[in-house]
């Protein structure tokens, strides 16, 4: 329910269910798995016992073309290392990836650029940019698909407070538009969203 925390004891070994039209922080210190979890749910890894399930489906089972499906449609997901092509133009990163969603019109990610303060610099490499506006860019780059959860590892750590409140409307707007739910990772920030649930490891 809305508003609850886990026990702060470890939920591994224990049974947890996440809603896809509710949203989670996934709290804890370093070391502690929260990457791990984010990467098991995305199905980037499989080193564990147990058992996850998406859309009822065992995560080990499903098939390398119902994992595009649900990545490109169902999943997003911010990871900690960005993994943003260096040697293309921020503008290029954004629409590789538009161009197979086509989830967003030119105007509209020009409009996400702009309140980021970054629609000047669309045009310059990914990899000369700050780590904070490729994080930013990053950001952007995993909203331009539709989604059911949007997975975000610890997706504010080089971003000043006043880009963690635009970077926040931008989550909360394309949540609601989507009728979806996150799963952000933190190190024990809560950042003050609204109707959230805590997950603690």
């Amino acid at each position: 329910m809305k508003n609850d925390s886990f026990s702060k004891e470890s939920i591994w070994g224990k049974e947890c269910t996440l809603e896809s039209n509710h949203s989670y922080l996934i709290s804890s210190d370093s070391g502690k798995g929260k990457s791990t979890l984010l990467s098991y749910i995305f199905g980037l890894r499989e080193d564990y016992s147990g058992s996850i399930d998406i859309d009822r489906a065992n995560q080990k089972e499903i098939s390398i073309e119902e994992w595009s499906r649900l990545r490109t449609n169902k999943i997003s997901y911010l990871l900690q290392d960005l993994r943003l092509f260096g040697h293309l133009s921020v503008w290029d990163n954004l629409t590789i990836k538009n161009d197979i969603t086509h989830h967003k019109t030119t105007p509209q990610i020009e409009e996400m650029l702009e309140s980021f303060g970054l629609l000047a610099k669309k045009n310059q490499l990914a990899g000369k940019l700050s780590l904070g506006q490729q994080q930013r860019v990053a950001l952007i780059r995993c909203l331009l698909q539709p989604f059911e959860f949007l997975l975000l590892d610890e997706p504010f750590s080089n971003i000043d407070d006043n880009n963690i409140q635009i970077a926040k409307r931008l989550i909360d707007q394309e949540c609601k538009s989507n009728n979806a739910g996150f799963i952000l990772a933190t190190l024990g920030h809560d950042y003050e969203f609204q109707d959230v649930n805590i997950i603690y490891l």
